[in-house]
């Protein structure tokens, strides 16, 4: 299921660069871009942390 939503967001995020590219909002895109990857980084290092939590009670 990873690879699947993996994927998924390849497909959007080319759909939105094409779409920025068109307007001229390539920079808003790459910013956005830049904060979602920040986002996602945050997110995996709470979950692991949770992990760990949960395996010592």
């Amino acid at each position: 299921m990873k690879d699947f939503s993996t994927i998924w967001y390849t497909f959007i995020l080319f759909i939105l660069g094409v779409a920025s590219f068109f307007t001229g909002e390539v920079v808003t895109f790459f910013m956005l871009g830049f904060i979602i990857l920040i986002l996602t980084n945050i997110y995996n290092a709470l979950k692991k942390i949770l992990e760990k939590l949960d395996k010592l009670h």
